[in-house]
């Protein structure tokens, strides 16, 4: 049964409780606090170390239902998104990105050969190599807890429930319902990133998709991502109405030169 996340960005209090979670659970090493001087953010972004990452987004501009001010906070809690096609899994040569029984994508360590085809496959920028040892690491979904029937660290730590985990029918239902109640409330921006294929056609739709309340570029997100074998089967299918257009077209001239004659 495909399970997942549904991040309410609106929820999010940057306190970072899933970052920490995530790090203990999975043994994660740690890999620096970079704090760039431009941002309270000092993750920067997901990694091979950092399976989750809140971000810390300030802005020049007041939210939509804001009081007073002219500046306001986002925050948001980054992720791998599972995605229905994951680019990572289809260039994975070595069947090392696998597809779990709860709809997860997952790399096998043991299988990985640190070739890198997938970092270079996923339209998020998620999957990366570490550099001790050159193999591909990522989100888990905590695959050792959901085959004990536990919650992903993450979820389970999160004190304000931003981070929903549960069926992805489930969760989609309960979104939409989320997206409502937040117009009543005045954030009338609020919208879902990635609930379902229609709406993210490029991978299908996400198995950890999210409710933002600014464009996806703000959450260092792609406004449409695009799996490379999807785009690629869009370049080939146009490659191929062209190439048939120009031979309309030199056949349509070689009957004009002749005058219409057979």
């Amino acid at each position: 049964m495909a399970k997942g996340f549904f991040t309410d960005t609106t929820l999010c209090i940057g306190c970072k409780a899933c970052e920490v979670a995530c790090k203990q659970w999975n043994q994660l090493p740690e890999d620096g606090f970079h704090f760039t001087g431009m941002s309270y953010d000092n993750t920067i972004h997901l990694g091979a170390s950092t399976w989750r990452h809140v971000a810390f987004i300030e802005r020049p501009v007041a939210l939509s239902n804001q009081d007073s001010g002219a500046f306001s906070w986002l925050f948001s809690s980054d992720v791998c998104k599972h995605c229905a096609r994951a680019g990572c899994l289809e260039s994975c040569p070595t069947g090392a990105i696998m597809r779990t029984e709860f709809d997860s994508v997952y790399v096998q360590p043991d299988i990985c050969n640190g070739c890198g085809y997938c970092v270079v496959s996923c339209p998020f920028g998620v999957i990366d190599r570490r550099d001790d040892d050159g193999r591909a690491w990522k989100c888990t979904l905590c695959y050792d807890r959901l085959r004990e029937n536990m919650q992903p660290a993450c979820a389970k730590a999160c004190p304000t429930e931003s981070i929903q985990f549960g069926e992805l029918d489930e969760l989609r239902r309960y979104a939409h319902a989320r997206v409502d109640q937040v117009h009543e409330h005045g954030m009338q921006e609020a919208y879902l990133y990635g609930a379902d294929a229609e709406s993210q056609p490029g991978t299908e739709g996400l198995n950890a998709f999210f409710l933002l309340a600014d464009k996806p570029e703000v959450y260092n997100l792609p406004p449409d991502p695009v799996t490379p074998s999807k785009q690629a089967g869009q370049t080939w299918g146009a490659m191929a109405a062209a190439a048939l257009g120009l031979g309309l077209l030199a056949a349509g001239s070689v009957l004009l030169g002749r005058g219409g004659r057979p």
